[in-house]
């Protein structure tokens, strides 16, 4: 994509976006890039202890060289929160909404930024609220804050929706939702954000942009539970989900059934929880959505416990086996070192609770050995080392590492009998090469392959 200027009349050049995390930093360094001038808020001392030394608190593809580019050009500066000495015309919000304990969304980070923006903003200032939140938000949280000053303000929903491991690209790619209720409002994000990406979609109110993020992630989850309740139907009734997916759909164009798998990750995890919970404030009851969630966070607990039952009925299987899980990001494709919302630690506990003798070792091409740790597994540094004496390798991400290794030479270093555990049928044409004693399963057609 070419590379646009920023026009030379474009009155907001000046931008302040608070919250440096995964959507902020990234929304950051493309802003910068594009040659807006940038000043981050974080609230976490080793957050901007980390960007001081020119270094992401994350793994994403090129973003270390931008960063360090853009804050050399000092187009992009940051501190631990608003600088008044920055004069930012637009202010945006990209905190964290996480689920509380009892399961309900929280969107205390949101209230806070809106009334730190409050203290700070100048009269005409925007407000874009960019963190996914519940239907509403806007105008009963953040409008309120910002109301309160009496100064004139705009107000604009602009969600994130990058992938992880594509985030920069798809900052430009991606169509851009602007929802408010102002037509002049709508046009001053498009004339921001068109520097970015030359296509907007234009939204009549902040709640139909929040609408918008939460059912694109909501029907992504749908979508996934039912591809993992026809495996989980498959599993039981001795057939391969893999085969009965591919062969449903195959020359016949309505029907587009994904694979099964793990479903978690920052957003999955929690998005369509708000999604309900947007919904019960309406009197609606998302019950096809709420079962989904429930269905997909199930995954580890009916999958390793049907493990356990397959390596009992295994002659001789160990009573205290080495058990590698590899691939501990949320996801593998594209590849990222994010551990928030993955299903790797449930499937962890899960191993903990069926295999309570267990050693546990933890592996994955992109997390560091240290991050490995704190899932509470002892870390080993390379794909041979994780299948090396190992009873159980459970692959529980995607990576391509795990997709192009030679797994029969691999399973060659495990123990006899041993079992290869594969989330994703990333192999399902090893039934005839894998080594005597180990045995290759796939989520979907489990006791098709025990059998």
């Amino acid at each position: 994509m070419l590379k646009m200027a920023i026009p030379l009349n474009l009155k907001d050049q000046n931008i302040c976006i608070l919250g440096l995390g995964y959507a902020g930093l990234t929304l950051a360094v493309a802003m910068a890039d594009a040659g807006f001038r940038v000043h981050g808020a974080e609230r976490r001392d080793d957050v901007i202890e980390s960007l001081t030394r020119g270094e992401p608190h994350f793994w994403e593809p090129r973003l270390r060289d931008k960063l360090r580019r853009v804050i050399g050009e000092g187009h992009l500066t940051f501190s631990r929160s608003i600088d008044p000495a920055f004069r930012a015309s637009v202010y945006v919000i990209t905190v964290g909404t996480p689920l509380g304990p009892s399961g309900k969304p929280s969107f205390e980070a949101v209230q806070h930024a809106a009334c730190e923006v409050a203290d700070h903003m100048d009269d005409g200032s925007l407000i874009i609220l960019r963190s996914t939140v519940k239907l509403g938000t806007t105008r009963n949280i953040v409008m309120p804050c910002v109301a309160a000053t009496g100064r004139r303000f705009d107000i604009a929903v602009c969600p994130e929706r990058t992938l992880e491991g594509r985030a920069l690209m798809e900052i430009r790619e991606l169509p851009q939702i602007i929802g408010a209720d102002e037509p002049a409002t709508r046009a001053r994000c498009q004339a921001i954000f068109g520097v970015l990406t030359h296509t907007n979609i234009v939204l009549s109110s902040p709640e139909a942009a929040e609408l918008t993020k939460l059912i694109d992630n909501g029907y992504r989850d749908v979508m996934f539970a039912f591809a993992n309740e026809i495996a989980s139907l498959c599993s039981h009734a001795g057939l391969s989900a893999l085969d009965i997916i591919r062969a449903g759909k195959l020359g016949y164009p309505r029907t587009n059934v994904a694979l099964p798998g793990l479903v978690g990750g920052p957003c999955l995890e929690k998005d369509p929880h708000i999604l309900v919970d947007s919904a019960r404030d309406y009197g609606v009851d998302m019950a096809i959505t709420a079962a989904a969630r429930a269905t997909n966070e199930r995954q580890p607990s009916l999958t390793m416990r049907l493990l356990r039952d397959i390596c009992r009925a295994q002659v001789e299987f160990p009573r205290r086996p080495v058990v590698t899980v590899a691939g501990l990001a949320f996801k593998g494709v594209p590849p990222t070192d994010d551990l928030r919302g993955t299903m790797a630690k449930h499937v962890i506990a899960e191993l903990r609770t069926v295999f309570p003798d267990a050693t546990l070792r933890g592996y994955d091409p992109v997390i560091t050995e240290a991050m490995v740790r704190t899932l509470d597994v002892e870390p080993v540094g390379t794909l041979a080392q994780a299948f090396e004496g190992a009873s159980i390798v459970v692959l529980a991400n995607n990576h391509p590492e795990f997709q192009k290794m030679d797994l029969a030479a691999l399973a060659q270093q495990m123990t006899s009998p041993g079992v290869v555990y594969d989330y994703w049928n990333l192999h399902e044409d090893t039934d005839y090469s894998m080594p005597s004693g180990v045995m290759y399963l796939a989520l979907g057609s489990e006791r098709y392959r025990a059998t």
